[in-house]
């Protein structure tokens, strides 16, 4: 009679506990990907939701001068106007606002585009608003 294991079971053994260990591992990284993702996905959401926030204070402070430096598109790597790059500072985002503007009365339509690039490619979070001087007529 033999006594202990056979290499044949202790190498299925090891085949056995590697198996485990490569799916624990690979579900691990895929679930820190997904929340990383999510994260980024919220933040990019707050950024751009800022500056819809902004924008309308500037709206509300001065329509006219609002209206005159909304055109094109622009940086806002701050709360405030600004030239390329759009990086926001400290940060992996890159946001800017395309604005466009529809006359009778004066409407100005603002896209807020906050975006950021990891390894699966570029991923953006979108915000778009009207703006409009509610004392024109």
């Amino acid at each position: 009679m033999n006594k202990g294991q056979s290499m044949f079971e202790v190498v299925i053994a090891l085949f056995i506990i590697a198996m485990i260990i490569v799916g624990v591992v690979s579900l691990t990284t895929v679930s820190v990907s997904n929340s990383v993702f999510s994260k980024n996905k919220t933040l990019a959401g707050k950024y751009s939701q800022e500056a819809i926030e902004w924008l309308r204070s500037q709206t509300k402070a001065d329509f006219t001068t609002f209206k005159t430096s909304a055109s094109g598109t622009r940086c806002l790597k701050t709360l405030a106007f600004s030239l390329p790059p759009c990086q926001i500072p400290n940060t992996i985002f890159k946001r800017q606002v395309t604005f466009t503007t529809i006359s009778n009365p004066t409407i100005i339509k603002a896209e807020v585009v906050t975006s950021w690039d990891d390894s699966k490619g570029t991923h953006q979070s979108v915000s778009v608003t009207e703006f409009t001087d509610i004392r024109e007529k």
